[in-house]
């Protein structure tokens, strides 16, 4: 539980980034100014959400079970 929500949080920022340089928004990098950047940044932030989707699932379910 605690890796997918590291690794969500992890993967949302960086396509985070991507987004924003691959839209042109953050300069000084190679990736500045091509979309495809931007494409790749919404895949890898939604695969980020997912995995803080399932983190918190798993999360709930646990908690629901205590005694």
């Amino acid at each position: 539980m605690l890796v997918r929500g590291i690794g969500g949080i992890i993967l949302v920022v960086l396509g985070a980034i991507w987004i924003a340089q691959g839209a042109g928004a953050m300069s000084g990098s190679a990736m500045s100014g091509h979309g495809q950047y931007a494409v790749l940044g919404v895949v890898v932030a939604l695969i980020g959400v997912f995995l803080l989707v399932r983190a918190w699932r798993v999360r709930n379910r646990d908690v629901g079970q205590r005694p």
